[in-house]
């Protein structure tokens, strides 16, 4: 369902989108950029996350090995 609103639009977005639409309405072209647009911010959040994890994991290296190294001695005892 689509809800009626009134938005501002920039003269500069308007004629790129008046230029981009296509045999569709600006309404229908404007909706496909918004929709592209939150996608991108979401993947750029996400990428965000992501490399604070790994960040995460690079610095905790050391504990990781050291743990390995326990599991290994304690394998060779078995």
């Amino acid at each position: 369902m689509r809800l009626p609103k009134s938005f501002m639009v920039e003269p500069e977005i308007n004629d790129y989108v008046d230029a981009t639409k296509g045999n569709r309405s600006a309404s229908e072209r404007l909706n496909q950029l918004l929709k592209r647009a939150i996608l991108e911010e979401q993947y750029d959040r996400l990428e965000a996350e992501a490399a604070r994890f790994f960040a995460e994991s690079r610095t905790s290296r050391a504990e990781t090995r050291a743990f390995q190294k326990a599991a290994l001695r304690s394998f060779d005892r078995d």
